[in-house]
Order: structure tokens, then sequence, then C-alpha cells
């Protein structure tokens, strides 16, 4: 009997757009109500990156992926699956999954390759629960090379005004992106480990249309659909998400450890979710972490949800932060409620 192949990140990559938006140019653009203090001391942000007009998530998605297959020294035929993580694919369907296979030019030419492609929809845990995917797929021997992506535009989704300055200072648009593919070494995704609680559902969410509803969005007598500030932006409910989030990521880390018989001092590397600089501090202080051991991107890009985990990779590895050998541990937690941990011998 064969064995089971490990899986194991081959390739990483990441990109930005280039517009920086300092918390200053929120207050003098944009006509917030807010000051860069009043930013930086509840989140750490100092600035994020928002895509021009006209820029989608596959966009920002396909340089992120274009270098993770460069790095991973693979061809884009080489791959046997795409998985797409996003909380804001360019529309409602189809996902950003298939507009990310094409602009890689896999759909084109002798050697077209029309793999498949999977959309993840579980927001700041998005990246892991495809990590989780894609790792069952190379060991299970179904794929051998697996694309998995993390991207988000918030910026054309934000509340840029006073009203939305609590949510809307916090995010920003990035793409991660890193290649999944089968080893007989001894390395790679020890063990992932996912959790949802449903009863927090609309904690944290943009409901932007109710399917439950005929029409599902109102019109007007024109047949104009209108659409409450309630409904079109993203609602947070910011002390108990900061509250479960640290429960949640917490406890899962400590699952991770003890199904892998390790303890945090065996851990080489945190990278954890950067939804908010201040729930990271206090997860550091609280299990005594040292500061050489975590990496942030918080302040300089804001939340990029189903992307900060990509990204944190893609910058460690090419500063030489993350290096063969090491034992990572990779914690998020995000709207649904939902939140994960992966354990990888890098």
């Amino acid at each position: 009997m064969l064995a089971m192949p490990n899986a194991y990140i081959s390739g990483t990559g990441m990109y930005v757009p280039p517009r920086r938006v300092t918390n200053d140019d929120l207050a003098k653009d944009f006509g917030i109500d807010t000051t860069s203090e009043w930013i930086v001391q509840r989140t750490g942000i100092e600035e994020r990156r928002y895509a021009d007009d006209g820029v989608g998530t596959s966009d920002l998605a396909v340089h992120a992926a274009r270098d993770a297959i460069e790095k991973a020294g693979i061809k884009k035929t080489d791959l046997d699956m795409i998985i797409f993580a996003t909380l804001s694919p360019e529309h409602c369907f189809p996902g950003s999954g298939v507009y990310l296979q094409q602009k890689l030019g896999l759909c084109e030419g002798n050697d077209a390759k029309f793999v498949p492609a999977l959309d993840i929809r579980n927001q700041c845990s998005g990246f892991l629960y495809g990590l989780g995917t894609a790792t069952s797929m190379v060991k299970s021997g179904a794929c051998k090379h697996v694309l998995l992506v993390g991207a988000e535009v918030h910026s054309h989704a934000l509340d840029l005004s006073s009203r939305g300055r609590t949510v809307g200072s916090l995010f920003g648009d990035a793409a991660g992106a890193v290649i999944v593919s089968a080893t007989d070494e001894d390395r790679g995704v020890r063990s992932w480990h996912l959790g949802a609680d449903g009863r927090y559902a609309d904690v944290l969410a943009q409901r932007i249309w109710d399917i439950r509803r005929f029409p599902f969005i109102p019109q007007d007598d024109k047949g104009v659909g209108q659409i409450q500030p309630e409904m079109m932006w993203a609602q947070m409910e910011g002390k108990l998400v900061f509250r479960n989030a640290i429960e949640r990521m917490m406890t899962v880390l400590m699952e991770a450890c003890v199904k892998n018989g390790i303890t945090g001092q065996d851990i080489d590397l945190f990278v954890f979710h950067q939804a908010n600089l201040r729930i990271n501090q206090y997860l550091q202080q609280h299990l005594g972490i040292p500061d050489e051991k975590v990496v942030h991107n918080i302040q300089r890009f804001g939340n990029t949800t189903a992307a900060t985990i990509p990204t944190l990779l893609a910058e460690s590895e090419a500063n030489g932060k993350l290096k063969r050998g090491m034992k990572v541990a990779m914690v998020a937690f995000g709207s649904g409620f939902t939140w994960g941990c992966a354990i990888v011998d890098w």
C-alpha cells in the first residue's frame, strides 16, 4: 500500500495595489471625522492600500498567483486546482476563481488546462479553510499542485464617511497566494483545525440583500433597487468580536499544539490573522510569545481579511524571517463566527 504524500507550501506570492491611504488621508480626502491617533490607539493601523476604480479582486490575485507559481518552480499548467478565498468577489456569482483561471491564461492556447476552481466564503478564516481543503486534496492524491489564493478589494464597499468610520478605517486591499504541493519529504502541513459558531452570524455581517424577501432588494416605483445603509455597509459589534476572537484563537491554537504533541515554545513563527493589532498583542502577551516569533503587517495594510496570512507568509519568506525547517502556527478568526489554525513544518 502506497503511503499518502505530505502537503507542503512550495511557493508564496503577494500583491498590494500602489495607492497608499494613510489615516490622515481618511480625514483629509474623504472628510471622515477621525484622527490618526484615534485609529492607531484602537487598531494599530497607520495606512492601507486601495485599489483603483475598475480593479477587481481577481486582478489583484493574478499578480500574487503568478509570483507563487514562479517561486514554486512550476508552470501554470502544472496546477490541478484553484481555491480562491474572498468575501469581495467581483459579482454575486460566478465566483472569482474562474476569473482568475482565465486571467492566468489557463483557458488559452494548445496547452489550455481547465482546472477546477473552488471559491471559499469564510471571510477572515477563508485562507485556513482553503489550506485545509488544499492539504486534503493533495494528501488524498487527487491533486499534485493546488493554487490557494486569499484576496480582497474592500475599499470599494466601505462606508468612507464619519458614519462608517469605526469599520471603514479597518480594511485594505491585497492578495496573497501559496502553492500547496505533494512531497515525499517529512515536512509540510502537519494538521489543520477549523471551527464555526453560527449563533453569532449576524454580529459581523454585510448583508446587502436578503434572499428570503421578494424582491430580494427593495425597489422603487421604477424598479430601481434601494438599499438601506444598514444593509449596504458592513456592521460589527466590536467588543463582542474582540472577546470571541481572543477566546477562539487561543483555544484553537492550544488544540493544534496538543494534536501535534508540542508547546508554544516549539513554534518558531506565529502568523496571526491581522484584524486588530491589539487582539494579537493581547494573545502574544497572554501566551508569553517573544516579539521575534511574531510577524505583523496590519500597520501598513490594515485588515485584508482572507489575504492577511498569505501576504505575511510571502513577506516573511522574502525578508528571511521565515526559513526552511521552521515550525509555523497560523491562526485566524472572523465573521461567522469562524476560526482556524494550521501547524506547518516549513
